[in-house]
């Protein structure tokens, strides 16, 4: 479509089986320090209560794989580079889906006359894989992401919340069938079954929404993974259908395709602000950066650079940052082969 999107759908606001699912899993405790999911409360499965008058709501995807990203796969089997999350690779999306969703609001104005709305994606709480499932954008996968046939799982969503009362179109059904090659897939054993991830064991929580320690157990399955977790994606055969994005906020940005651990461990402060300006991976700050490197570079073959990289943080100001610091270099001078510094601590 003219704005970016590849498909566009409309869902119902009953969400009723969805809450029973999503209020489970809070008491499961699965949503780990994530506290704004129970803070919510039933907002999130409820949208007329999030915006009152809401009748339906339209739902959109956009491609997101930047065309020219290094191959995944050899990235994460080279210990030395840090593996980025793809759709982290460019700009933050959030104020691009967001602008585009007004886009095609403003345009349904210009046809119809003024409605009420308002734009999302995943700025909200907002069930957004039930409601494109509910409205034909695809199917929820065994690793709780939403599949399509024709673009795999690589976009992002955004929804319109409208008082429109326009004809719902039809949900997808699952085509998963006893596929289950995702489940495996993940490093850390997070989805514990079926449609059903714990958060506290989720890569992608652990690199991103955690705000303290990593658990010192899981450490070594995150490997070269600094920031997000795309291995359940790469797994499934549906993905290799996944079309890359037209966008250029989406495009690579300061090689963090392909980037080595030890080079972006030495960014100061103020190098990762400007790099990283419009980044979603600006949001988690430079501590966690730093911590969530250093257990990549724990993770990493035994290497004098590797050492000299981290010895340099060891009088980092952030508690935080020493621990996995020492941790980092615990692991690798237990594997090295070569001379450590006569200063080294």
């Amino acid at each position: 479509m003219e704005l970016g999107f590849q498909a566009v759908g409309i869902a119902g606001t009953d969400l009723g089986q969805a809450e029973a699912r999503l209020l489970e899993w809070l008491v499961q405790g699965r949503h780990g320090e994530m506290d704004y999911m129970a803070n919510h409360g039933v907002k999130r499965s409820r949208p007329q209560e999030l915006v009152p008058g809401t009748l339906r709501i339209v739902t959109a995807r956009m491609a997101y794989l930047p065309p020219q990203a290094r191959n995944s796969r050899e990235v994460l089997a080279d210990g030395g580079k840090a593996f980025i999350s793809r759709y982290a690779l460019g700009r933050d999306y959030h104020k691009l889906v967001r602008a585009r969703l007004q886009k095609l609001a403003e345009r349904i104005e210009r046809e119809i006359g003024p409605f009420q709305y308002r734009a999302f994606t995943d700025s909200a709480p907002v069930m957004e894989v039930e409601l494109a499932s509910r409205s034909g954008l695809g199917w929820r996968g065994k690793h709780s992401m939403l599949l399509s046939r024709q673009a795999g799982s690589r976009f992002f969503l955004g929804e319109l919340y409208t008082d429109l009362p326009l004809p719902v179109d039809e949900s997808e059904q699952s085509h998963c069938g006893s596929c289950e090659k995702c489940r495996p897939a993940c490093p850390t054993g997070a989805i514990v079954a079926p449609y059903q991830v714990d958060a506290r064991r989720c890569i992608s929580y652990l690199t991103i929404e955690l705000k303290g320690a990593i658990p010192v157990k899981l450490r070594p399955l995150i490997g070269n993974r600094v920031y997000g977790c795309d291995d359940c994606q790469l797994a499934c055969p549906w993905d290799k259908f996944g079309q890359a994005t037209r966008e250029a906020d989406f495009n690579v940005r300061h090689g963090l395709d392909d980037a080595a651990l030890a080079a972006l461990f030495v960014w100061s402060e103020a190098e990762f602000n400007a790099r990283l300006a419009g980044s979603p991976i600006r949001r988690i700050g430079h501590e966690r950066w730093l911590r969530n490197l250093a257990v990549g570079l724990g993770n990493a073959p035994p290497s004098a650079e590797a050492v000299a990289a981290l010895q340099e943080r060891l009088d980092h100001p952030s508690a935080l940052v020493r621990e996995h610091v020492e941790w980092a270099l615990e692991r690798q001078r237990a594997g090295t082969a070569f001379a450590v510094r006569p200063d080294a601590p």
